[in-house]
């Protein structure tokens, strides 16, 4: 997991930022999107992909991940979403994370900065970076920012239960399951739901 993270140490990359999102599938909610730089390797808890642990062990990790970087986390809304669309969504919410840590480093510490993403996208960052496709299993960095994007997403939508608890999104998440498809079908989508996605449900 840290094989990228010592290829550019040793081409002088002292600050190595991993970005991840979470929230392209759902048919609610936003997209949101984590970059971060770890300042220490060593964790008690298990980082990885966010899709292999449990919510136990993300919250776990999430936390102990915030103590050890410098981190940055940004949201594109459902209403950008429908917009753009979520490719385009994707790339502002990771574009966005990036930048905003980007602001807490100096010039200096910046011209030793280096990108790695998970996925294939193409981004402008005004670093130097590299997508890695299933990049949350390979790198430590970006395995991080899977998690803190993954949290951070499930608290959103954790509150917006609480405005529309007939939804049951504390459950699914906004993601098209069962539960979720059929609430749908019974009383229709509500004002977080991408309308753009909706079209989805005319084929099930």
């Amino acid at each position: 997991m840290l094989s990228y993270e010592r290829k550019l140490k040793l081409k002088g990359f002292d600050y190595i930022i991993g970005v991840d999102e979470a929230g392209r599938g759902p048919l609610a909610g936003p997209v949101v999107a984590a970059a971060v730089w770890l300042k220490d390797f060593r964790f008690i808890h298990r980082i990885d992909d966010s899709k292999k642990l449990t919510p136990a062990q993300r919250k776990a990790a999430f936390f102990e991940i915030k103590t050890k970087s410098l981190y940055a986390i940004a949201a594109v809304s459902h209403i950008q979403i429908d917009r753009i669309n979520i490719l385009q969504a994707t790339i502002l919410a990771m574009q966005k994370a990036v930048a905003k840590l980007a602001k807490q480093l100096t010039p200096k510490e910046l011209k030793r900065a280096f990108v790695l993403i998970d996925g294939n996208l193409r981004f402008k960052l005004g670093l130097p970076y590299q997508s890695i496709e299933g990049g949350d299993g390979k790198s430590l960095s970006i395995a991080a920012a899977s998690i803190l994007a993954k949290v951070r997403r499930d608290q959103i939508m954790t509150a917006y239960h609480k405005i529309y608890p007939q939804y049951e999104f504390i459950k699914h998440k906004g993601y098209p399951t069962r539960l979720h498809r059929d609430i749908l079908k019974k009383i229709g989508p509500v004002a977080i739901h991408r309308k753009s996605f909706l079209r989805c449900l005319e084929k099930i």
